[in-house]
């Protein structure tokens, strides 16, 4: 892989294009901001001159870094305080517990796998394997090696 060749000044110009379309109203507040590699490939440079262009938005306070999202557009009148926004992971563990508190999950039932998680949540791999984590260790489910994760049952939670 050869390096790429960018003209200097490159992350300004992209920065100003990302700022346009927050401004406009393309990119609302709150919704997450493609990712490095999607606009480093939309820009057609590299992340190091993706992440100099986000850099220099986070730095304006038009965009911030959420745990377990990416990047989101901050609020234009500063009322969001970042503390009303739950880390992913954590959204998807409470939405899995409450399915199994609800009963939708039952004890000895499987939990939709890592991939399905990411599929439907549209999150990373570690972001999924991290809520699952979070479940496992408040003692509600249970990993089986090469089976799965399974709704721990109230008779014997230890298993």
């Amino acid at each position: 892989m050869s390096p790429r060749s960018t003209p200097w000044g490159t992350y300004a110009q992209i920065a100003d294009a990302l700022r346009t379309r927050i401004t406009d109203g393309d990119l609302a507040p709150g919704s997450p901001l493609p990712s490095e590699a999607a606009l480093g490939q939309e820009f057609g440079v590299s992340r190091t001159t993706i992440r100099r262009a986000l850099a220099s938005l986070e730095s304006e306070k038009l965009i911030r870094p959420l745990p377990g999202t990416g990047r989101v557009v901050c609020d234009p009148d500063g009322q969001e305080d970042g503390s009303t926004q739950q880390p992913q992971y954590r959204r998807i563990a409470t939405d899995l517990r409450a399915q199994i508190t609800d009963g939708v999950l039952a004890p000895g039932a499987a939990l939709p796998s890592e991939a399905a998680i990411v599929q439907t949540y549209q999150v990373s791999r570690g972001t999924a394997r991290q809520a699952l984590s979070d479940l496992e260790g408040a003692g509600l489910i249970r990993s089986v090696h090469g089976k799965g994760r399974f709704v721990r049952g109230p008779e014997n939670p230890s298993r």
